[in-house]
């Protein structure tokens, strides 16, 4: 991985001298490094000239053998703190004259006040958080084969999980063992807690899993995503158990047929929100538009919720790479919901679904 190259492609895009990131996402892909957030402050100045750290001396031996990122070092200590290292950067990059962008969506007040305090005008700092996801909006092939892994782990796990599942059993303890069957698979820790939800606890879009158990002829919404190398997958089916009511197949088919419209739409140059009215459209036809609460998808990486935004509204046209879930529901309070969330690739003749667990409408519970 060329991590000078993606340091580029953003001064230029950012229309900045240096970019300073903070431990999280962006340091890791613009330098392969993760360093732990914490109130230890660890920044990276990325340049056409290298990559240069505030760090402190404990965090110093992850350099070894990155020559290829051309570091330049100021360490620091807990005894002597970090101002002077912040400080003796900003004279040896001149932050002080050049063009500094920073990432105002993860860098920290105190962080900021340090850039100050170090003698950097804060009123010329530029935010270039959008840019820095902009950059990581567009997946290499290396990425998406992270996500393909991530998948595939997943929903074999998933398979695992529904040929055990009984009606009586929490949420909870379903959720529990999604997470043994993905550790148990290869999985490198979650996307995010498993979303185990029963009955008309379904109708939570972004519901906790609880001690509430599984009854019969109920919903049963999975929500969830392993991960492959630092990258996640992000996948939602809805059962049912017992007999389903004709209510809740109708729900279901109307929210497979949203799934499906706006899975048809993409492709390259097609606009975000475009993508959103495809699945919206089909939902408001029914008459339930009014309980379909959120945007149709979002981007996937490094972190579980990126650009692109699948919204309402939103005229960004879809590039070859992009990496989205397609995610429409339907939520009625007291009832219970169904959402069908797939994961997509954006190809240079259209779209590939990553994601192949089964949008039958499936019974589950023995």
């Amino acid at each position: 991985m060329n991590y000078l190259e993606r340091v580029n492609m953003l001064l230029d895009r950012g229309h900045a001298d240096v970019v300073a990131v903070v431990s999280g996402a962006n340091m890791l892909y613009f330098t392969g490094l993760h360093f732990h957030l914490s109130e230890r402050p660890t920044l990276a100045f990325l340049t056409r000239d290298g990559v240069s750290f505030v760090l402190p001396q404990l965090e110093q031996t992850k350099l070894s053998g990155r020559d290829d990122l051309k570091p330049q070092v100021f360490a620091w200590s807990d005894s002597t703190g970090y101002a002077g290292a912040l400080a003796a950067a900003a004279d040896a990059l001149a932050l002080k004259t050049r063009k500094l962008g920073v990432d105002g969506q993860t860098m920290r007040v105190f962080e900021w006040l340090a850039l100050g305090a170090a003698g950097v005008d804060l009123a010329q700092v530029r935010d270039v958080g959008q840019t820095l996801l902009q950059v990581r909006a567009v997946k290499t092939p290396e990425e998406v084969a992270a996500m393909r892994e991530a998948i595939r782990i997943s929903e074999q796990a998933l398979a695992n999980v529904l040929g055990w599942v009984r009606v009586g059993m929490s949420e909870r303890e379903i959720a529990a063992r999604l997470k043994q069957e993905l550790s148990a698979l290869g999985s490198a820790g979650l996307a995010f807690d498993p979303i185990v939800l029963a009955g008309e606890r379904s109708a939570l879009p972004h519901g906790v899993s609880s001690e509430r158990k599984l009854g019969e002829n109920e919903y049963l919404l999975i929500d969830f995503g392993g991960m492959y190398h630092e990258y996640p997958a992000d996948i939602t089916r809805t059962y049912y158990t017992g007999t389903p009511s004709a209510k809740m197949c109708e729900l279901y088919e109307v929210v497979a047929q949203a799934n499906a419209a706006a899975r048809a739409v993409v492709k390259a140059g097609v606009t975000c929100g475009a993508v959103d009215a495809a699945a919206r459209q089909v939902i408001e036809a029914a008459g339930y538009g009014a309980y379909f609460t959120h945007r149709t998808g979002h981007g996937m990486g490094l972190q579980g919720h990126e650009l692109p935004q699948i919204a309402s509204g939103v005229d960004v046209p879809l590039q070859a790479g992009m990496v989205f879930t397609i995610e429409p529901g339907i939520y009625i309070e007291g009832f219970g919901g169904v959402r069908i969330e797939d994961d997509v690739l954006v190809t240079a003749d259209g779209v590939e679904v990553l994601t192949s667990a089964s949008r039958a409408f499936t019974r589950v519970g023995g």
